[in-house]
């Protein structure tokens, strides 16, 4: 890609997307910026992401839309907050004053309302201006994509498919990252349990753009909750060299990847390695799927402790404390793990307008607190504070296959419990009702655990999922 090929000012206004400044160079830059985010690509020749942002700044000082997609980006990678990075602050404050000595288009006086919402940790609020702008500029794929993300940040799985079923009529196959709508449309009808549409849509964003890796990303999940690894690991390794060169995804591609592999045959060993290889910056997860299935990650959270450990009172979002969490304790550093939830609860006492900091005591400390439990081997506590909230576990955000970890953990901490009413639940198997096409595994028994029927939940969402059926050959086991 060349500067020269991206829209200047006319080309964006001729799409009824005016962007108030008269600097061309502007334009294409700030255009260049949307086509490596959606790519979740830094292109080297454009000088990627921040080499575009400088140079757009440099171009036109005063462009209100490039300080704001500068803004947005950061505050979306999650990676801090304006309340403990004064840098981030003064860029969301610098944003807002430029706004206000000039005259610009409503949608742009939207964009920045909305970063500023996002900077005070009103997500929720956000999102709702970026849907503003998309009832009246359904082509603005910034909003489109800031909007996204906000939502798989909340949790809001529905609304993140139905805002992309909304504005996709409005593009047409000549519009620049149209290929990449289908793919933000596949990855919202995955969550939301559409696997067969999510499939259409990812292929179909493929065969316009094979080095799509968000569409590839969404087969990988579509493959994970059919529970088909053999796919999966065929797929992954038949498309690596088009989306490895994907800087910004293509750990996370590897993760799922080696999902796949813990699925087919409980194969961590080939894990561990793929993932050392590969996918150092998405491995909590994979940390903590592994520690609960007892083995054995060495030295992997003392390195990921070294990463995360400026980032143990950022409380950006829920999602990232309790990964923040595993690691912590993974690498044995009890004062940093108690020092996370106490500050997370004191955010909760007084949580304003935040949204995080709203959820903080009705469910991110629990799911803290549980951590620490099972850590600390106290089973039956951490079932205590996990049971009643697992089907709030949604709205930490992250993905269904992201999420899976703490119904695996929930699931492991009922079966090591010593407590014997974890092991039971009081009705009969025979008074569950079941689709005629389904019939649970571990339906031989008169009486379930409450693991076993937690598995049984888990097989009928996933049906044939190996995982569940090892777990449930451990649930057998137990005494009820």
């Amino acid at each position: 890609m060349t500067a020269a090929s991206f829209r200047d000012c006319k080309e964006w206004r001729a799409e009824g997307l005016q962007l108030s400044t008269v600097s061309d160079e502007a334009c294409r830059l700030y255009d260049a910026i949307i086509t490596q985010t959606m790519m979740w690509r830094n292109d080297e020749t454009l000088g990627g992401i921040s080499g575009c942002i400088s140079r757009l700044q440099a171009a036109d000082p005063a462009f209100v839309m490039g300080h704001v997609i500068a803004v947005g980006l950061e505050l979306m990678g999650s990676g801090s907050s304006p309340q403990r990075n004064k840098r981030l602050a003064d860029m969301v404050s610098k944003t807002v004053k430029l706004a206000e000595t000039q005259q610009l288009t409503v949608r742009e006086e939207l964009h920045v309302k909305a970063v500023e919402e996002l900077s005070k940790g009103c997500l929720p609020r956000a999102c709702s201006l970026w849907d503003d702008i998309l009832v009246e500029h359904p082509t603005d794929m910034l909003a489109i994509k800031l909007a996204q993300v906000g939502l798989f940040y909340l949790g809001y799985q529905a609304q993140m498919r139905d805002i992309l079923a909304r504005v996709l009529p409005f593009w047409k196959p000549h519009m620049p990252l149209y290929s990449h709508l289908k793919g933000l449309y596949a990855f919202g009808l995955v969550e939301t349990n559409c696997y067969d549409q999510a499939e259409k849509y990812a292929t179909e964003a493929l065969a316009l753009a094979p080095d799509d890796a968000w569409s590839v990303h969404t087969m990988a999940h579509v493959h994970e909750m059919r529970a088909d690894p053999h796919k999966g690991i065929v797929f992954m390794e038949s498309t690596e060299s088009r989306w490895k060169g994907s800087d910004l995804l293509a750990s996370h591609n590897y993760w799922h990847w080696a999902l796949h592999h813990i699925e087919k045959v409980n194969l961590y060993g080939l894990f561990t390695s793929l993932w050392d290889q590969k996918c150092v910056n998405s491995v909590k997860g994979f940390c903590g799927c592994s520690s609960c299935s007892g083995v054995g990650v060495k030295d992997r959270w003392r390195e990921l402790f070294q990463v995360t450990q400026t980032h143990m009172e950022d409380h950006v979002l829920l999602f990232n404390d309790l990964h923040f969490l595993m690691a912590s304790l993974g690498a044995g550093e009890q004062t940093a793990s108690r020092r996370l939830l106490e500050t997370l609860q004191d955010l909760g006492q007084g949580p304003g307008e935040n949204h995080t900091h709203q959820l903080a005591l009705p469910i991110g400390a629990p799911m803290c607190q549980a951590l620490l439990e099972y850590d600390g081997s106290n089973y039956s506590r951490a079932v205590e504070l996990l049971q009643p909230i697992r089907y709030h576990f949604q709205q930490i955000g992250g993905s269904n296959a992201q999420r899976d970890i703490f119904n695996q953990l929930l699931i492991h901490a009922a079966m090591k419990s010593e407590k014997r009413q974890h092991h039971r639940l009081a009705r009969s198997a025979d008074e569950t009702v079941y689709s005629p096409s389904y019939q649970p595994v571990s339906c031989v028994f008169t009486r379930l655990c409450v693991c076993r029927c937690l598995l049984t939940e888990r097989e009928a969402v996933r049906p044939n999922c190996q995982l569940t059926h090892r777990l449930i050959l451990c649930a057998n086991t137990l005494p009820c």
